[in-house]
């Protein structure tokens, strides 16, 4: 292919060098790796090569700054396949990870750089430097060490075979999660829709209509499909049917993932042991503020100790409730459904009702962007002149108080089957400075919302309404970056930590000055009743205690996968039961498992890293009590938080949120919000 053809291997020539979304074809992506790849090698040989004394600038600095293209085109490509994918990008994924690993390693072992590096380690006065200088010199030398640099050629060479081997694997793990759950399909007739609100209804009938059968109804794996069929189904027999194919989703199927996770999870313990480390989690606690796997542990006990009267209550309360709704036991497949029902019941809240409420842009319009004007400034205009991968895309340009253009905001809010499930945040550029020039980002968030019907708009549930907050609140740690470097901007910050902007935004969702501003009836324009916004603050604290527990299981389970693991399991299903025996409060299910599709340890960076939701719900709750005690919206109070969220990676996470709070973070506070404790 002519390069001049190929849009990846040109500047791009787009509003804010937006990504030609519209010309950019999967056949473009291998030819513009290899150029990238060459280029980058290039400049890392180089740094390496230069014969000059070796400097911060001509070092380090220049380290950083190499490479600018293949980290732009990895993001578009990775970032494609996980919201826009198809077979040939998933082919590709798995013929570009290898070579992306084997050029990581190439840097990170590469001893004459290296050499260089540790010179400027060893050598330089880090007192003239600045402090994010300070940051980037120790973190590009622990990069080096950290990936097998004082090893000797042996241990490197196993180190590469390792890191080339993981790169494939969870890549394949990704694809098979993706594909059983696009595989499975539930078709209903009239008769099975009992139970199921107009709004779950119409879905399933679009789903169907959208597959060439609109006298059926079809429900699907996809969340916006599986969740609120638990939630509302009485067909025990379909929860039952749809909850069995959802938890076996990559487990004795032809997808199958249980060789692969235990394959993964061994390697990564064989590379943390090459580098000097007892465990995977020993290897990766270093780098995040709970520092080793022994205060991890202690933290998930504390937890444990005082959520578990709460949860076993919880459990005992929907035991009693299914009983005296006529089932003989409560299994897991019915745990959404009797809790909807004590929800309504004791709370008076109902996702049916609340969902008129909340139609999704007037969430965006009078949420989200409200919030993030009323705390910080921010402007939102929407601009449908910009390129974008799927039509469902909305482009934002984002401007602060002044006017000055912040970032390219981009909201993929639907499911399709070219997407995985679930919600995130990403960036297709991150912000950074360079060579007297301001880049600054294009972030994106994607989600997995209901699409708008026939006769109406995307209606949130409140739990979506949360999801959407969460992930614009990463979204804004992206926007609102302000540093020199590209690896310490935005969510480039250690992953205890990074959960604590999007975190603390849900909080708002609770509020009575947010709630009147965002909910309002898509039909009547009627605001949210004032009884139903008290009820919904009672939300917070409703089965707390088991939603504790089954947190705490997934980074309890996290937890063994990556620090007590000294073997292969022989049976992972059995590994899983013995693991959360002492969480697991519900039967267990023999054709299910958990680690299968646990996307976030086996193909995300959350490996050894899972309990940090729990960590972050302290850092947030903790933050949010001085917005409650100070104002919600006190500019004093979001400007301290801004700055927070403006450093990025700069400055250690435990400093920041010190500067912000005036003390380290007090653990009590998340169990007070959960009404855990007075």
């Amino acid at each position: 292919m002519n390069d001049l053809q190929n849009p990846l291997l040109q500047p791009f020539d787009t509003p804010f060098q937006i990504p030609p979304f519209d010309r950019i074809q999967p056949i473009h992506f291998k030819p513009a790796f290899d150029q990238a790849l060459k280029e980058a090698r290039a400049e890392v040989q180089f740094i390496a090569e230069d014969n000059s004394e070796p400097t911060f600038q001509n070092t380090v600095e220049a380290l950083e700054y190499a490479g600018l293209r293949l980290n732009e085109l990895s993001e578009i490509f990775f970032n494609l396949n996980s919201a826009e994918t198809n077979d040939q990008i998933q082919h590709l994924a798995q013929e570009i990870s290898p070579l992306l690993a084997e050029y990581s390693n190439d840097v990170l072992l590469n001893e004459k750089l290296f050499t260089r590096i540790h010179t400027v380690y060893q050598n330089t006065d880090q007192e003239a430097l600045s402090p994010e200088q300070r940051m980037l010199l120790r973190k590009t030398y622990r990069a080096f060490t950290r990936n097998g640099a004082l090893l000797d050629d042996e241990k490197k060479k196993q180190l590469r075979d390792i890191d080339q081997q993981l790169a494939v694997l969870t890549q394949k793990f990704a694809q098979n999660v993706l594909a059983d759950t696009n595989a499975f399909e539930l078709w209903l007739s009239e008769s099975d829709l009992e139970g199921l609100p107009d709004f779950v209804r119409e879905a399933a009938k679009e789903a169907a209509t959208q597959k060439g059968k609109p006298d059926q109804w079809l429900i699907t794996l996809q969340a916006d499909s599986y969740i609120p069929f638990m939630t509302y189904s009485a067909r025990r027999d379909l929860r039952e049917q749809l909850f069995l194919a959802y938890g076996a989703r990559a487990y004795r199927t032809k997808n199958d993932n249980t060789d692969i996770v235990c394959q993964i999870a061994d390697l990564r313990r064989r590379r943390a042991q090459l580098l000097g480390f007892e465990s995977h989690a020993h290897f990766v606690l270093e780098e995040r503020m709970a520092g080793s796997p022994e205060r991890v542990w202690q933290f998930l006990d504390f937890l444990k100790t005082h959520a578990r009267p709460a949860a076993l209550s919880d459990i005992e309360k929907l035991r009693q409730r299914a009983f005296a709704d006529g089932l003989d036991s409560l299994q897991r497949w019915d745990v959404a459904y009797i809790m909807e029902k004590i929800k309504k019941e004791e709370i008076g809240i109902d996702d049916e009702h609340l969902k008129p409420y909340f139609p999704l842009q007037q969430v965006v319009q009078q949420g989200i962007f409200k919030l993030a004007q009323r705390l910080y400034g921010l402007q939102f205009r929407l601009r449908n002149d910009l390129p974008k991968y799927h039509p469902d895309v909305q482009t934002y340009e984002v401007t602060d108080a002044d006017g000055h253009h912040l970032a390219i905001f981009m909201a993929d809010y639907f499911p399709r089957p070219g997407k995985r499930a679930g919600a995130w945040m990403t960036q297709y550029r991150g912000q950074y400075r360079h060579l007297g020039r301001e880049v600054r980002p294009i972030i994106s968030i994607v989600c997995n919302f209901s699409k708008p019907t026939s006769s109406k708009p995307s209606l949130l549930t409140f739990d979506e309404v949360l999801t959407l907050f969460h992930e614009f609140g990463h979204a804004l740690h992206g926007m609102l970056a302000h540093t020199t470097y590209p690896s310490l901007s935005g969510t480039n910050v250690y992953w205890d930590f990074v959960e604590l902007p999007s975190q603390i935004l849900e909080n708002w969702c609770y509020t009575e000055p947010m709630l009147s501003s965002m909910a309002r009836h898509y039909l009547t324009g009627e605001p949210l009743p004032a009884d139903v916004i008290e009820r919904l603050k009672r939300m917070k604290t409703f089965m707390e205690g088991y939603s504790t527990f089954r947190q705490l299981s997934f980074g309890v389970l996290d937890m063994h996968w990556h620090h007590t693991l000294t073997n292969t399991p022989d049976d992972l299903k059995a590994f899983e039961l013995q693991s959360l025996a002492d969480l697991d409060l519900l039967p267990p299910v023999d054709s299910t498992a958990i680690s299968t599709s646990f996307s976030h340890i086996f193909h995300g960076a959350y490996a050894a890293g899972y309990y940090s939701y729990k960590w972050a719900e302290v850092l947030d709750a903790d933050a949010f009590e001085s917005f409650e005690q100070e104002g919600l919206f006190n500019p004093s109070v979001a400007q301290r938080f801004r700055q927070l969220l403006s450093a990025g990676g700069t400055i250690e996470p435990m400093e920041l949120f010190v500067r912000f709070k005036g003390r380290e973070p007090d653990p009590s506070a998340l169990l007070r919000r959960a009404g855990l404790i007075k």
